[in-house]
């Protein structure tokens, strides 16, 4: 039995740790399918409070991890695949443990990206292919970017990109985009950003080259390909939180998402944090605040 087990060790699951070991909880982090989260796959992040300087993604999130170490926090190398919140004991199926149980259980498990599928785009993630345009977008000011997609995610990225770029290349596989009106109409009528419809990208180059020199389009009705010189390629068509194994254990939004209030889930002793229980933000700092505040939250249902 532990007093408090936590699911996932990006920012928000490695804050929560911290603040419960120096509580005295000594907790249990779950690292997940993608230890360290989505940070781990940003090379440098220069929007972090306390880094004069931009630090690697990866080493950021080691270092929180390290800290939450130093006092007590405990991290294994496991995922949570079912969960039971039905009682006070709280119980966790586990790929290597087996079944855990616990007082209290913080859901940090995050979201990932949904990306193309490509060989070349996993090749140069970091490198000029970037699944969040406000972490990565002021690395190419006053460069032409492209973004895929045409739903709100990618409309409100082509407008955020727009105010530090050249260009801004919105790339769309239908001929219409899929965004709201008023989110459709600020995108068209923005003179740094130019639509182009009916295509997907077929490659990205040149990952012989360590960065990102154009995309190879392909027209969807006609498959004919061309290449089209950009420096930067973000992909925003959406996000999955990372929830599959809570179905049937909490409430969650449509699209996948814990419900909370704060960050208190619908059952008592469970909280979440993160991008998991967040479908506007995606920042790593935001993340952290949420961690913490469940963190102090599942102190408080455990001093009960």
């Amino acid at each position: 039995m532990r007093d408090l087990v936590i699911l996932g060790s990006g920012p928000a699951g490695c804050t929560a740790a911290l603040y419960a070991a120096r509580a005295g909880f000594s907790p249990l982090v779950l690292e997940g399918m993608q230890p360290g989260g989505q940070l781990t796959q940003t090379t440098d992040v220069e929007n972090f409070p306390g880094f004069e300087q931009a630090v690697n993604g990866y080493e950021l999130v080691l270092s929180m991890r390290r800290q939450a170490e130093r006092f007590g926090a405990q991290f294994e190398m496991d995922e949570c695949t079912g969960a039971d919140f039905s009682c006070n004991v709280k119980r966790l199926e586990t790929v290597v443990a087996g079944v855990l149980e616990a007082r209290a259980v913080i859901v940090a498990t995050g979201a990932s990206a949904r990306w193309l599928g490509l060989e070349s785009e996993k090749a140069l993630l970091g490198h000029g292919v970037s699944g969040c345009a406000t972490c990565d977008g002021a690395f190419f000011r006053g460069q032409a970017v492209a973004v895929v997609g045409g739903g709100d995610t990618a409309c409100e990225d082509a407008l955020f990109l727009a105010k530090l770029c050249s260009k801004v290349i919105l790339i769309h596989r239908r001929n219409a985009l899929r965004a709201s009106k008023v989110m459709a109409d600020r995108v068209l009528a923005s003179p740094k950003i130019e639509p182009i419809w009916n295509s997907e990208i077929a490659e990205i180059l040149d990952p012989a080259q360590g960065h990102v020199q154009a995309v190879r389009l392909r027209d969807t009705h006609s498959g004919t390909l061309r290449d089209l010189p950009v420096n930067a390629v973000f992909i925003a068509i959406g996000h999955q939180p990372n929830t599959a194994f809570l179905r049937g254990a909490l409430p969650l939004t449509p699209q996948g998402y814990i419900i909370t209030s704060g960050v208190k889930t619908s059952a008592p002793g469970v909280f979440a944090a993160g991008d998991v229980q967040d479908p506007a933000y995606k920042q790593a700092v935001i993340a952290a605040g949420s961690g913490a505040m469940a963190a102090l939250e599942a102190e408080r249902y455990l001093l009960q």
